[in-house]
C-alpha cells in the first residue's frame, strides 16, 4: 500500500480493510461493494481502484484503431431506455443492405485500422445467413480486420430464427469470420428491473448463456452494464457478481464497460441522469469488484472526453478506439460527443496528459505499440 493511500485511509477502518483485501489479492463481497458505493470518500475510492488497476495493468491505458457499422436502427424490441430504436416507416430510420455496409468498409481499404464493431437494432427481416454473408464479404475487402459483432440480444434472435442452438449458430458465425462479440444488451440483469425497462428483450440467463457458449467455442467477448436509471446499488452488484462468476468459469471476458444511461429522447427521461461523481464511483467499484476481468473500458463517445479521462483515475485502463465518427447510438441519446472521432496522435496526447502510458492494442489486447 503506498503512502498516499495510507494517509487517506488512516481514519477509515472499513476502507482500510478493503485496501488490505486488494493488497493481499482477496476478493471483496457484495456487502463490501455496497459500502464502497455508499462511501463519500471519493479520493479513497480513486486510490483503491488505482491500486487494483496497477496490479493488473500497471500504468498502461489501451486503445485500438476501429470503426463501427450500425446496420439498422429498426428493432423488434421497444426498450424504454433506448433513444436509438425506430419503426420501419419512421423518417429517421435507416436500413443498410450488405452493399451499403461494404461501401463503408471500402473506405478503410489500405488504411491502418484493426477492428470493425457491428451492432444495431434487432431487425425483424434479417436472419443468420444475412449476417454470415456480411462477415464473409467484409473479410474479402479487409482480410485482416477483426470482426467484433452482434450483441447477445441480436444473436439470440438471429440464431433462434434459424432454429439452431446457441452453439451451432455461433459456430456458423465463427466459420464465416466472426472473431469476438461485444458486451451490449446486458443492461441490468435483475428480472424486475428488466421488466420495467426492457421487458421484451432476451433475459439475463439467455445473455449469460450466449456469452458462456461463445467463450467455450474460443470466441472472446466483452461485458457491460447500463447504470443510472431505475436500478439500485444492489442491482448493480448482483449484476457484477453474475459476470464475475461466469468469468471464473470461462475466462472469456476481455473487458467490462460501464455504460451510463442517457436521458434524451426515450420513455424514462423523467428519471434523469446520475452525476459525474456517481459515474466515477461506479468505475471504481467495478474495478475493485471485477478482479478477474482484465480491462475496464472508459467509453469516451458516451462519457465525453473529460469524464473518460477522469475515469482512468478510478480504475479504467481502456479508451476503446478512434471510432472515426461511425456510431450514433449514444449521440441520439444526448451524449456529449456528437461526432465521436479521435486521431491516433490525439488519443496518445490525451492519455499521456492524464499521466498514463498509451498502448495501441489489437481487439484481444495484444500490445502493438507502446508510446512511452
Amino acid at each position: 500500500m503506498n503512502n498516499e493511500l495510507r494517509k487517506v485511509l488512516l481514519h477509515d477502518r472499513f476502507l482500510s480493510l478493503i485496501a488490505e483485501k486488494i493488497e493481499t489479492g482477496k476478493r471483496i463481497s457484495i456487502s463490501d461493494g455496497l459500502k464502497l458505493y455508499e462511501s463519500h470518500n471519493l479520493s479513497a475510492l480513486a486510490l483503491l481502484a488505482t491500486e487494483k488497476r496497477k496490479q493488473i495493468n500497471g500504468k498502461f491505458v489501451f486503445f485500438n484503431k476501429n470503426f463501427h457499422i450500425e446496420p439498422s436502427n429498426i428493432c423488434i424490441h421497444n426498450c424504454r431506455f433506448c433513444s436509438y430504436r425506430r419503426n420501419v416507416n419512421d423518417t429517421d430510420s435507416w436500413d443498410y443492405n450488405i452493399s451499403d455496409m461494404l461501401d463503408i468498409c471500402k473506405k478503410y481499404y489500405g488504411k491502418d485500422v484493426s477492428e470493425v464493431h457491428i451492432v444495431g437494432g434487432v431487425h425483424p427481416n434479417r436472419n443468420l445467413d444475412f449476417y454470415c454473408d456480411l462477415i464473409v464479404e467484409i473479410k474479402k475487402i479487409l482480410p485482416d480486420i477483426h470482426v467484433k459483432a452482434f450483441t447477445a440480444v441480436e444473436l439470440d434472435y438471429m440464431i433462434g430464427k434459424a432454429n439452431l442452438t446457441a452453439e451451432a449458430g455461433l459456430l456458423k458465425l465463427k466459420e464465416a469470420g466472426l472473431n469476438s462479440i461485444p458486451g451490449g444488451g446486458a443492461e441490468i440483469f435483475d428480472r424486475k428491473v428488466r421488466k420495467q425497462i426492457c421487458h421484451q428483450k432476451s433475459d439475463a440467463n439467455t445473455w449469460l448463456k450466449i456469452h458462456k457458449t461463445a467463450h467455450n467455442l474460443g470466441i472472446a467477448s466483452n461485458a457491460s452494464i447500463l447504470f443510472g436509471h431505475v436500478e439500485t446499488y444492489m442491482h448493480r452488484l448482483k449484476h457484477l457478481e453474475l459476470l464475475r462468476n461466469l468469468q471464473d468459469q470461462t475466462h472469456g471476458f476481455n473487458a467490462f464497460i460501464p455504460l451510463k444511461y442517457k436521458k434524451n429522447n426515450n420513455a424514462i427521461s423523467e428519471t434523469g441522469e446520475v452525476n459525474d461523481i456517481e459515474v466515477l464511483k461506479n468505475f471504481a467499484v467495478s474495478r475493485i469488484f471485477l478482479d478477474n476481468i482484465p480491462h475496464i473500458k472508459s467509453y469516451w463517445p458516451m462519457l465525453g472526453k473529460n469524464i473518460a479521462g477522469f475515469a482512468l483515475h478510478f480504475g479504467a485502463d481502456d479508451m476503446d478506439g478512434t471510432i472515426d465518427d461511425s456510431t450514433k447510438i449514444y449521440s441520439m441519446a444526448g451524449a456529449e460527443e456528437k461526432n465521436p472521432s479521435m486521431q491516433i496522435d490525439e488519443m496518445v496526447r490525451f492519455i499521456k496528459k492524464t499521466g498514463f502510458i498509451p498502448v495501441e492494442r489489437d481487439s484481444v489486447y495484444n500490445k502493438l505499440n507502446v508510446f512511452e
